[in-house]
């Protein structure tokens, strides 16, 4: 449900003193923003050294009269942040989260938009279900989007209904969670997508090559005594399914990548796009951040699909996303209820919590310690994911939406709980870096910290 917070008292907000990285803008400097109704009514960018003299020309004391005033002075003002895959479970796992919660979650973790995986109960493949999850989403703070799935039930035989998909506002096809084995049926599918211009995005683990999903095969699987799951299922299916993109031509997102394998192949099919770039992938901060060391240790919170995998894969990772080969942060976002994830690790349901740690662990890993461009990592994490989907989000401009995000790179905190409905967390009872301190939707404050 939408937030309480009302600033409709005055005529929008005015924000001050913040240092904007707006990378969809080519901008990186201190400025000032304006704020009225649901867009950006003016920016006020000084670049590298906020010149007073200008400032004293906004004339402050009349802008608080009419507008409220934040004071972003020593935080970082980014695009409200856009994950391109997040399950809210909702409908049929509402135990787990619901649409309402997992809305809570996001903004919570700075993000003003989602795309929702597909794999709920009913599975959405109608334009029905489809409608019930985008009216939900529309009662919420954050802007909602949902894909289709690509399979009617996610059976991989039968394609939905594409182009009536789109027309019910579906904004990409995927079955996520499940690999699209038929080579031929796939093909199709893609064929589909392109023609009607929207990304399909590929979960890429061969389930024949896999004994146990969600570790590793490797020092994890040898730890629990099982066999595992190889890199190879998903470097195979990577392989595959990268030649059937180029040959039809269809916009394509490589999801949550896992093996350094994996990013050489992507490498090389991005140089074979040529200037359209149509091939994209993602990373999960987890996947940058832990190794099978992980899910040793602390167990069925850190089972994933595709598993954590050995230090050399989680710098190759990071390597991609340097050299921009990987093109896109998303959290996959997975809740699951806590008797789910006390079964044994092999009976355990994959996946963890991500949106309300995203940003903290990509500027911890990425930024602070890889020494990628903060730039570079924040265009992951809004203009990128925007103009793979055609959004008309993850940029501030004026006219454009008023979706923000303001972060403090100096509140360290411990993480003791979420806003999601679950807990399922390898990170809870970790000090993160960077807070996520206001998240600005639609120009209304819809989440607010304090250290």
């Amino acid at each position: 449900m939408k937030s309480e917070r009302k600033t409709e008292l005055k005529k929008g907000i005015f924000i001050k003193n913040g240092y904007l990285v707006n990378p969809g803008e080519k901008q990186e400097g201190y400025a000032d923003l304006l704020l009225e109704g649901s867009k950006v009514k003016q920016v006020w960018f000084y670049g590298s050294e906020k010149d007073e003299l200008k400032e004293a020309e906004l004339k402050e004391d009349a802008l608080c009269d009419e507008y409220e005033l934040i004071d972003a002075s020593g935080k970082y003002i980014f695009p409200g942040l856009i994950d391109v895959h997040s399950h809210f479970r909702d409908p049929g796992f509402t135990y787990k989260e619901d649409i309402y919660t997992g809305a809570k979650a996001a903004a919570a973790g700075g993000y003003t938009s989602v795309v929702l995986m597909c794999n709920t109960k009913p599975v959405v493949d109608t334009p029905e279900t489809l409608k019930y999850v985008l009216d939900k989403g529309a009662e919420t703070d954050i802007h909602v989007h949902s894909c289709s799935s690509v399979s009617m039930g996610l059976k991989g035989l039968e394609l939905t209904d594409m182009e009536e998909m789109k027309k019910s506002g579906a904004v990409g096809f995927t079955d996520d969670g499940i690999p699209l084995m038929d080579e031929a049926f796939l093909e199709k599918a893609m064929e589909k997508a392109a023609a009607l211009n929207l990304p399909i995005s590929l979960h890429e683990e061969d389930k024949n090559l896999i004994t146990n999903n969600g570790i590793n095969r490797g020092k994890a699987s040898e730890h629990y005594g099982i066999g595992g799951s190889p890199k190879e299922a998903e470097i195979s299916l990577i392989r595959r399914d990268l030649e059937i993109a180029l040959r039809t031509g269809a916009i394509v997102d490589i999801q949550h990548v896992s093996a350094k394998e994996s990013v050489s192949l992507i490498k090389e099919a991005v140089k074979k796009c040529g200037t359209t770039r149509k091939i994209h992938a993602e990373a999960t901060p987890q996947h940058f951040t832990l190794t099978e060391d992980a899910v040793i240790e602390i167990g069925a919170n850190a089972k994933l699909n595709p598993p954590l995998r050995t230090e050399e894969d989680r710098l190759g990772i990071i390597e991609g996303l340097r050299d921009n080969t990987i093109d896109l942060i998303a959290t996959d976002h997975a809740p699951h209820a806590p008797e789910e994830k006390a079964k044994p690790i092999t009976e355990a349901p994959s996946g963890m919590l991500g949106l309300e740690t995203a940003l903290s662990l990509s500027y911890e890993k990425l930024v602070l310690e890889a020494g990628i461009p903060l730039s570079d990592v924040i265009a992951k994490l809004t203009c990128n994911p925007a103009d793979v989907y055609g959004f008309d989000e993850g940029t501030v401009k004026v006219g454009g939406n008023a979706d923000l995000c303001i972060f403090d790179p100096n509140a360290g905190y411990v993480l003791e709980s979420f806003q999601s409905k679950s807990v399922n967390s390898p990170f809870l009872g970790r000090r993160m870096k960077g807070m996520v301190c206001m998240t600005i939707c639609d120009g209304r404050i819809i989440y607010e910290r304090s250290l």
